[in-house]
């Protein structure tokens, strides 16, 4: 038997994932910070499928030691994978002089160390002459450079890239995309943000089973970037002709009125 490991799984948009996937009878493997919330998710699949196979473990993705634990106990389970849906991010925003060093290190780590450091890892436990599937959510914020945002749409610019360059490495060894959703409402501060961008964040804005959806269909197809959503397309090519100082200023003003601290949600 083999599993879709899906990371950040206690998420909007990594319960998603799991939920289609399990509509679908395919076996999953959960991960997330909380051995919880992983637990009430897995039971919900478990009482709508009742044969559905799925299992969890924690990590915090954070933390190289506890990514090393994780992997060690699939082996210990003997647990193979045809599929990583990396899910997990971290989306602080505000000023860069607020950040602590621990809330730098979590978005750092999470977004980008974390997702390559899975790759290597689901790479492992995928059976050698299957063609796995590697799917990475990355981010629109990562088509430019963005004040009050900037740590993340740089991790998330980098996990985009580092999907491209490993997408032509693997070719006879797995299929990899890169998925740039717009704002997703999936938590209370997020639908704030979302509202405060007015008539952009709204068109911008899709579902995360909408997301999920697209995105699992466009690694079947093996794309190696896909933007998800027809606004977010126009908006994608659009800004491409705008200045660089024209579009700072624009993502300044607008996203200079919010704040979004995921350290302090999760702690």
């Amino acid at each position: 038997m083999e599993y879709t490991l899906v990371t950040g799984a206690c998420g909007g948009l990594g319960r998603a994932f799991a939920e289609i996937l399990a509509s679908r009878g395919e076996p999953l493997y959960l991960t997330g910070r909380s051995e919880e919330r992983l637990g009430a998710l897995a039971s919900a699949l478990r009482a709508r499928y009742p044969t559905l196979c799925v299992r969890y473990h924690p990590c915090d993705l954070s933390e190289s030691e506890q990514r090393t634990a994780f992997f060690a106990h699939l082996a210990e389970e003997g647990v193979s994978l045809c599929r990583l849906v990396y899910v997990a991010g971290v989306d602080t925003q505000m000023a860069f002089e607020k950040f602590t060093e621990p809330m730098l290190l979590l978005q750092a780590r999470v977004n980008f160390e974390g997702a390559v450091s899975f790759v290597r890892g689901f790479l492992s436990f995928c059976p050698q002459g299957r063609v796995g599937e590697i799917l990475t959510v990355g981010s629109m914020s990562a088509s430019t450079p963005m004040p009050y945002f900037a740590l993340y749409s740089a991790s998330k610019k980098a996990l985009e890239q580092f999907s491209a360059g490993l997408r032509e490495e693997l070719k006879s060894r797995a299929k990899v995309t890169c998925v740039l959703p717009g704002g997703m409402p999936t938590r209370d501060d997020i639908r704030e943000n979302i509202k405060t961008h007015g008539f952009f964040g709204k068109l911008s804005a899709m579902s995360p089973h909408s997301v999920a959806l697209r995105s699992l269909r466009a690694v079947q197809k093996n794309r190696r970037r896909v933007i998800i959503g027809g606004w977010n397309k126009l908006l994608y090519y659009t800004e491409k002709a705008v200045p660089m100082s024209v579009k700072m200023r624009i993502i300044c003003k607008i996203w200079g009125k919010t704040e979004k601290n995921f350290y302090a949600i999760e702690e």
